[in-house]
């Protein structure tokens, strides 16, 4: 579906100064300096893929996608998307495409969302009986069917985002970039969303998510691109991902009497909810769960347990605390 292969951006960009002299000097030549945006990146996605492209901010994510759909040109590298270089046969690349951006919109404000649909119909070509059938599928799917009709400055954040959903599906794309998609929302908008998502993904629909939400790159993805600085870090499944961390568990705990603080070989206390209340971060490897949750009762007296895998919050934060001590033992050498 799409192949990237050594992929660069860069930029170049003026120094500016901060001193008299500098300011002074800069008047006459300002010295360039290249920004390396993206660099010899290298990656393929399958048809149906769900695919979440993360990275801190500045990492170089929102460049690789303009350059993926055809917004950028590349300084070198290549990049077929369905069977199209996306900068060069944008035309008709553009009309296989869609893109949902969580805090950019593509609905106008003062008409109805289906009157905007209409346009786009008319724009992307798309045929009266197909267009209707699929708007029908949508807006039942989406449970909108009144809400399209109303104008747009009069829906919640959760209806707009749902009505873009359809502006971006209604041409029936091939491969759906979602930029933040969620940002914003409540619990329950967030739900359909994904929902819908999931639904449309089961259809062969492919997903490209880009997001700092990581719940959503919980209950969305099947794989994660990690890119930082502009190289790729990590490529691989959540569940390696996961094992990156070991063999470890997130524990949550009522306990009869107050847990101190504490300090064994394989227990890390990472929250104090209440006054009986914790949450635990436990190595097995190093302490075995029966063991643990029978000398935790003995001591302390366990009321109520939760067990539950690793959160992905905390396999980002490792995994980026390591390459931050990677760069540093690189700049000290």
């Amino acid at each position: 579906m799409i192949e990237v292969r050594n992929l660069t951006k860069t930029y170049m960009t003026h120094e500016r100064g901060h001193t008299l002299r500098e300011v002074t000097r800069n008047l006459i030549r300002r010295p360039m300096k290249e920004i390396k945006a993206v660099h010899d990146l290298s990656f393929t996605v399958p048809q149906g893929e769900m695919l979440a492209f993360l990275g801190p901010n500045g990492a170089g994510k929102s460049t690789t996608l303009k350059i993926l759909t055809g917004v950028l040109h590349p300084t070198a590298g290549e990049v077929r998307a369905l069977g199209l270089v996306p900068w060069k046969q944008r035309r008709q690349y553009v009309g296989r495409i869609g893109a949902v951006f969580g805090q950019k919109s593509q609905l106008l404000w003062d008409i109805p969302p289906v009157d905007a649909f209409y346009m786009n119909k008319a724009i992307y070509g798309v045929p009266e009986r197909q267009y209707q059938s699929t708007l029908n599928d949508l807006t039942e799917l989406l449970s909108v069917g009144d809400i399209i009709r109303k104008p747009t400055r009069q829906l919640s954040l959760g209806e707009r985002m749902k009505c873009e959903f359809i502006m971006a599906m209604l041409h029936r794309p091939e491969i759906v970039f979602l930029d933040e998609p969620t940002i914003g929302l409540d619990m329950i908008a967030k739900e359909n969303i994904r929902h819908f998502i999931r639904s449309m993904n089961s259809q062969g629909v492919t997903f490209i998510l880009t997001t700092h939400d990581l719940e959503d790159v919980e209950m969305l993805a099947e794989r994660v691109i990690v890119i930082n600085h502009g190289e790729i870090v990590v490529d691989d499944s959540l569940g390696v991902l996961r094992s990156r961390l070991g063999d470890k568990k997130s524990v949550r705990l009522t306990t009869e009497s107050p847990v101190p603080d504490i300090r064994i070989q394989g227990i890390t206390i990472t929250e104090r909810i209440g006054p009986l209340e914790i949450a635990l971060e436990i190595d097995t490897s190093l302490l075995p769960l029966k063991r643990f949750i029978r000398e935790f009762n003995e001591v302390y007296g366990i009321v109520d347990m939760a067990i539950d895998v690793i959160p992905i919050e905390s396999i980002m934060k490792e995994l980026y605390m390591d390459e931050a001590s990677a760069e540093s033992a690189a700049a000290k050498s």
